[in-house]
């Protein structure tokens, strides 16, 4: 499954253009689709320097997106800016779970109800991540 990730406000709180701290729940979440097989495509609005510091920070975590602002696989039947995903996870998605940022004042994704609202859909095995174990990836 491809899934258009934001990163800020959804990965990290909002600290534009710096890098804000990791929202609770997000890389573990993130680990576990990427490592269950889906595609991750980074769809942010950061670009150059910031957009390469937002790639760094998920790679730091292991996180190696499929796309960055664009799904590699669509080119040969669209032009389309916008990627092409199964479902996006950003904080400005209209039924997105929130809660309150601790620092920047800015709401930010739940990550725990994301993660419920996966399992349930069926999209995430609902098997916790642990750390040090062999994924195939």
């Amino acid at each position: 499954m491809y899934i258009g990730l934001d990163f800020d406000g959804t990965v990290v709180e909002h600290r534009y253009p710096d890098i804000g701290n990791n929202v609770p729940g997000a890389i573990s979440v993130i680990t576990q689709l990427w490592l269950e097989g889906h595609k991750i495509i980074l769809w942010t609005m950061r670009s150059g320097k910031e957009l390469d510091d937002a790639v760094k920070h998920l790679s730091e975590y292991g996180i190696v997106p499929y796309g960055i602002n664009g799904n590699p696989d669509q080119a040969n039947w669209s032009t389309s800016p916008k990627a092409y995903c199964h479902l996006y996870i950003d904080d400005a998605a209209l039924g997105c779970p929130l809660r309150p940022s601790m620092n920047s004042g800015r709401p930010m994704v739940d990550w725990e109800e994301v993660e419920k609202q996966l399992v349930e859909r069926g999209v995430l095995s609902g098997e916790p991540y642990v750390k040090g174990k062999d994924y195939g990836n």
